[in-house]
Formats: C-alpha cells, structure tokens, sequence
C-alpha cells in the first residue's frame, strides 16, 4: 500500500477538535486480509483519557446539552444520521478494510442495521416521555380525613457515559450506544477497539462537522489503561461496554468503588435448535451463516447446532453443499463472502481450539485449517466439526471464529437442557414448520435474545438486546435502551 494512500488519525477527538496525543502516540492499523498498513492511528495516554473526561464533564455539569428538550436533542441527531448516511460508502469501505468483514455483511449487518436502530431510537425520542404521572392515591389523613396523593416519575441522564467497543462490529456499537446515550441528554466519551480506531474516528469526524456543543462527544484511543481510567475515574457516571465476560468481570470490579452504572453485553455461546419437522434448507442456511457471519467473530452467533437425530445426517449434508458455494478471501473483491480474522493472534487461537478438539475424538466435516490458496492474511476456513458432545471446550467456550460444532439429541426436553447447560445466555434459535411448539420452546430458553426459524428478515429496531447469566447485564435497544443511560426520579406530592 502507498504511503500516501494511508488514513491518519489527527489526534483523539476532544471537546469539539482534534488533540495530539500528551502522553500516547501512534500505531500501524493492518488491513487483516492483506497485512498491509492501512492506517496510522492515535493512541492515546491516561492524560488524553484525563482531558476526555474533564471534557464530558464539563460539558455534562454546565453545558447546554442535557438542558435541551428531547425533540431539540432529537432534530440534532436527525442531523447526524442523515450526515453519517452520505458518507455510506466512505463508511463501509472502511468496515471491510479495517475489519476484514465481507463487503455485503459490512453494508447491511454493520452499517444499515446500526442506521436503522438509530432512527428508531430518534422516532422513539419524539414520543418519549421524560416525565409520566403516577396514578392518584387516597390516603388516610392524620386528622381522620382522607387524603387525595399522587406524582410523577421523571428519566434524567445519567451524566457521563463511558462506551467502550470491541472490533467485530466497531461502527454498529459506536453509532447504538453513542446515540442512544446522546439522545437520553449524556455525554460521551468513546474508547473504541485498538484494532478498529478509524471506525470512531468516522463518527468523530461527522459530529465535528455538526456543531455538536464541546465536549457532548468525545473519542479517546489506547489500550488497558485508557480503559480502566474510564472504568475508575470518578468523573464517568456510566461504563457501557461489550466484550468478554472476563473483562466485564473485571469491568465489575474496577467500576465498584465508584458504584457506576453498568451496561454489559458479553459473551456468548448459543445454540441453534433445529427440530425433526425443521425445514433443512432454512436450518442449514441459518446455521452457516451463524458460523461464518463476521467470521464467526460474533457473540451472539448460534455456533452450538442441536440437531434431531432423524435429520443430523441430512442437516450435515445440507451444510456441506452451503460451504461449497462460500469464497474465502480478501472481502474487497464483493465476490467473497468469508473474510479474515482481525489479526494473527486470533487465527492461531482458533487454530489451537479446533486442533485440541481433534486430538479430543472430534470429526471435521470441513475445514479446519486456514486456506491453503492464500498466502496472506489471517485466514482460517469455515469448519464444521461433530463427534463432540457439550462437554467438550469447543461446545462450552466462545470461539470467535468460524466455526460450528453440531450435536445430536432425541427429545425438545433433551435439547432445551443441552441448550441451556452453558455459563452463556446470549441468543438463541429455534428452527420448526410447528410454530406453535417452537414458541413454547422459546420460552424455555435461557437466552435474551431468541430468533424463531428465519426470523423478522432483520434486526428489530425495538427488541432489547442483552443476555442473561455470564452474557451480560441491561438491554440495549428498543425503549429499554433509551432508559438504559437514564436515571429514574419519584416526585410526590398532594393532589390538592
């Protein structure tokens, strides 16, 4: 790649400008398909992060922002949606540079989802009530009278909200959780994945652009001590982050001295329930896309398939004809629809995983090894394995890479309890022509996210999205998204 080719990061975005990094620097951002340079980032320090959250604070404590009213707010945000979406195709050119995400999962799952779920949250904002009345009450008086009582509950912001993103989808949890908490009358500061910086630098870059108040928006870069300043400082009222269940365990721990608000959506290991009447093309179809979405580098991918004995053998098949239509390569060709992972590291590790599943009686049905047709890159083919039960690691721990494993059961009672014996409770689904049944099923699940056969066709803007268990704790989404980055008010008084 030519030198003059590269994106730069002008600094970490700060009050309404760009900042050069006090104590940070800059770092090589590769493209993981091709492992050329494909930018020049900043990475910031403890005093970039300092500055970023006396910023926020300051803009939060006296600025104008949680003072304007909700639809004031919302014709703001009207701004930045229409502003991100004339930059479309800046935006998802970048997503499969920087995440080596394949071009039509760039376009749809990573930009025009994360798009959709910001208008529903600025329709939903022209609607919200930030003040509700409480139904009215008769109390006994003190002088034998009756007392007519009531009151009204208010949703304030919480204050400073501290976004920290992973990788696999940087500018869809940049844009839902910057917005929703942007619109809720918070400020931000975003620390975004050190592998995909110039996805929040884009967003950045657009606010600027608006004339947002100082200090509203603020994006500071850098590795484990930016984050855990943002997860201790007394300043940030809020953590929202999503990631692995160990870092929200120690996202817990860091943030419990200052008893922040916290919003986690972590891991996941989640199962796909393909029943004896399934129709095999959806399941299939559903099933390795599950697995090679993002390259498997989802957490709410279902990679567990809990498949009826009756059909496990037509199922396998089905998903051996699926895998021989997929192109594995570099995803700006728009012709490949499996990319990379994000850097070697990752690669070697699911390669360590599916290698130690083998040497534990696994069976690949495909894959298993990283291509052999390309020579760069941080491949590693689709993979299929069965011979395992749910013991096995490779059934009970998230992967992040493209792999599914595929176990046999008898019963729905059987299924529900190999589904629900995990530390995870992110997603779930559900493949039956008996509707009826799958619903029942649905409802035994213990997962937050359920999607019955093909599901709505997309994300639903209004569904919250969140898991149980080791999975998380909150929603994002939806109206309980909205509420997620408020704070809940009781004022009573009497009626007359």
């Amino acid at each position: 790649m030519k030198t003059d080719s590269l994106l730069r990061m002008p600094g970490s975005f700060i009050g309404s400008d760009w900042v050069q990094p006090i104590d940070g620097g800059t770092e090589d951002i590769p493209n993981p398909a091709t492992e050329d340079v494909y930018g020049v980032a900043t990475v910031g320090g403890v005093k970039d992060c300092d500055l970023a959250i006396a910023a926020a604070r300051k803009a939060f404590d006296s600025g104008p922002w949680r003072r304007m009213s909700m639809r004031d707010r919302a014709r703001k945000m009207e701004q930045l949606h229409a502003a991100l979406l004339a930059r479309s195709d800046e935006i998802i050119d970048m997503i499969v540079a920087e995440a080596g995400c394949a071009r039509a999962e760039a376009a749809g799952l990573l930009f025009a989802i994360p798009m959709q779920q910001m208008a529903a949250d600025i329709d939903e904002a022209y609607r919200y009530e930030s003040v509700r009345s409480l139904p009215f009450i008769i109390n006994p008086g003190w002088a034998g009278d009756k007392v007519l009582g009531t009151g009204a509950k208010q949703r304030v912001p919480v204050g400073v909200v501290a976004a920290i993103t992973p990788f696999n989808a940087g500018f869809f949890l940049n844009v839902v959780k910057s917005s929703a908490a942007l619109i809720m009358g918070n400020s931000v500061v975003l620390k975004p994945s050190p592998y995909t910086p110039f996805e929040a630098w884009i967003l950045a870059d657009t606010i600027r652009r608006l004339d947002f108040p100082p200090g509203v928006f603020n994006v500071v870069t850098g590795g484990i001590e930016v984050a855990q300043m943002l997860t201790t400082d007394p300043r940030v009222d809020m953590v929202s982050f999503t990631g692995s269940d160990k870092v929200g365990a120690a996202i817990m721990a860091q943030a419990a001295p200052t008893l922040k608000r916290l919003l986690l959506e972590l891991g996941g290991k989640s199962a796909l329930i393909v029943r004896q009447d399934a129709d095999l093309d959806v399941a299939a179809q559903a099933a390795y896309w599950n697995i090679t979405c993002e390259t498997g580098q989802g957490c709410c991918l279902f990679t567990r398939h809990l498949v009826h004995n009756s059909v496990k053998q037509a199922f396998i098949d089905k998903m051996i004809a699926v895998n021989g239509q997929a192109v594995v390569g570099d995803p700006a060709d728009p012709s490949v629809t499996v990319g990379p992972l994000i850097r070697a590291r990752e690669q070697q590790r699911v390669t360590g995983m599916v290698d130690e599943a083998v040497r534990g009686g696994a069976e690949i049905v495909f894959g298993g090894k990283a291509p052999s047709h390309l020579n760069r890159g941080y491949f590693y083919e689709p993979t299929l394995i069965t011979g395992v039960d749910n013991a096995a690691r490779i059934a009970r721990d998230e992967i992040f890479g493209p792999v599914g494993v595929v176990i046999g059961y008898e019963t729905d009672e059987e299924a529900l309890a190999i589904a629900n014996d995990s530390p995870y409770g992110l997603g779930g689904g559900i493949i039956s022509t008996d509707k009826g049944r799958a619903f029942e099923m649905a409802l035994e699940l213990d997962a937050g996210f359920i999607v019955m056969n093909d599901g709505p066709g997309a994300k639903h803007p209004a569904a919250p999205f969140g898991g149980l268990k080791r999975s998380g704790i909150g929603r994002e989404s939806g109206v309980e998204g909205l509420d997620a980055y408020t704070e809940l008010k009781s004022i009573v008084f009497r009626a007359g």
